[in-house]
């Protein structure tokens, strides 16, 4: 019985070690989202007009917001983010829909529902989680006119003042 006990915890130590292991290169191979700058990424618009590359924004106050058509926190964040576009993209910020994990049909959908004219890419297999450290949708970043975050990321839905404040912060980078 007791050389039985001895094999079983044996068994586990060795699948616990395994499962780390494994644990560790999902990390290396995805990143830690931990950088300075933000990864650059050549992405398909959602609606069909060509790529936007986030390195061509330089110079800009990005606003980098991940979110999904059946998010439905994304849902109640939508029209704040689109009226922050409209009040300062005319002070050089630019507004950055990632839509990710999610049918380009029903994000066409979701951008119509809630009036969304920012521009919004499409990150369908969610390969942007792992560089920009994406644990769930909603999440928004901001990026200075120098190519950095400015400010820490927000996870959940963003507030009007919480966006307000992130973006005058970044526009004064």
């Amino acid at each position: 019985m007791a050389a039985r006990a001895k094999l079983v915890g044996r068994g586990l130590a060795v699948a616990l070690v395994a499962a780390l292991l494994g644990l560790l290169g999902w990390k290396v191979a995805h990143g830690s989202g931990k950088t300075a700058q933000p990864k650059n990424f050549t992405l398909e618009r959602v609606n069909g007009t060509g790529t936007l590359q986030l390195a061509s924004l330089r110079g800009k106050v990005v606003v980098l917001n991940f979110w999904a058509s059946w998010c439905n926190p994304c849902k109640q964040e939508a029209r704040i983010i689109e009226a922050a576009w409209r009040r300062y993209r005319s002070r050089g910020v630019v507004v950055v829909g990632v839509d990710s994990k999610d049918f380009a049909g029903d994000a066409r959908s979701f951008m119509r529902r809630y009036g969304i004219t920012y521009p919004v890419v499409r990150d369908g297999d969610g390969s942007l989680w792992g560089p920009y450290g994406v644990t769930g949708l909603p999440e928004t970043r901001f990026i200075g006119r120098d190519g950095k975050y400015v400010g820490s990321q927000i996870d959940g839905p963003v507030t009007e003042q919480v966006l307000r404040a992130g973006i005058e912060r970044a526009l004064r980078t």
